[in-house]
């Protein structure tokens, strides 16, 4: 097993935080600081920051209903809230599968579970995921129509087709359901900037068909068995 999946499996990080781990020198393999694409087996003493990690690994899921204010990193080096802090003080060393931004909230799993984290977050799967946005004033049809086919949001850098309705409208804003099956950083607020809106409030309602129904804001579940192998089964 190569060593970033290892660690995501210990819910040190997904797998592209646990790459960062490793390039900081803070893990070791049976004494030797580890590299990337180093294979661990069962056999091999792994430590992180000289802690030692146990082979043995009871995957947790949780549901979170994120608030604004808080960042979707395990620690911050700003020093700002982390959803790390709206867990239960009995939940495991479990990692953010996904972000929303600082200013973002809604729908979010944490889990130590690696796998399921990159089947989820993977851009090649296409999970959908239904944001509710709402903006100042109205949106024509020709600037929906352009969010839709997809707008280059930086240079060289071109949003995937998605599906946009209009879930209620007036003269002073507009609140829409957005679909997305990739996860670019702050791209929805970036596509509406294109066509010259600004994203006010924007939530993450669903993933795939699982959804918030029943969770209050900040607060946080475990997720069912069922839920967890509908996931793995997206």
């Amino acid at each position: 097993m190569r060593i970033n999946k290892f660690l995501a499996e210990q819910g040190v990080a997904s797998r592209r935080g646990a790459d960062e781990v490793v390039a900081q020198g803070r893990v070791s393999i049976n004494g030797k600081t580890a590299k990337a694409g180093d294979d661990v087996s069962p056999n091999d003493n792994v430590a992180l920051d000289g802690k030692l990690l146990s082979h043995k690994v009871k995957y947790e899921y949780y549901l979170l209903n994120k608030p604004k204010g808080y960042v979707c990193t395990v620690k911050d080096e700003k020093d700002r809230k982390t959803v790390m802090q709206l867990l239960p003080e009995n939940a495991g060393r479990v990692f953010p599968v996904g972000r929303l931004d600082y200013d973002s909230e809604g729908l979010l799993i944490l889990t130590n579970d690696g796998e399921l984290a990159y089947r989820l977050t993977a851009p090649q799967n296409e999970i959908p995921k239904t944001y509710l946005v709402r903006v100042e004033g109205s949106v024509t049809p020709v600037q929906l129509n352009r969010l839709r086919a997809g707008v280059e949001i930086e240079k060289g850098v071109v949003t995937k087709k998605c599906k946009i309705t209009v879930a209620e409208t007036n003269k002073s804003f507009t609140k829409l359901h957005v679909v997305l099956t990739e996860g670019k950083n702050r791209e929805i607020r970036k596509m509406f900037e294109v066509v010259g809106k600004e994203v006010v409030f924007l939530k993450r309602i669903r993933l795939g068909e699982l959804t918030l129904t029943g969770l209050d804001r900040g607060a946080v579940r475990r997720l069912t068995p069922e839920e967890v192998f509908y996931l793995k089964n997206l």
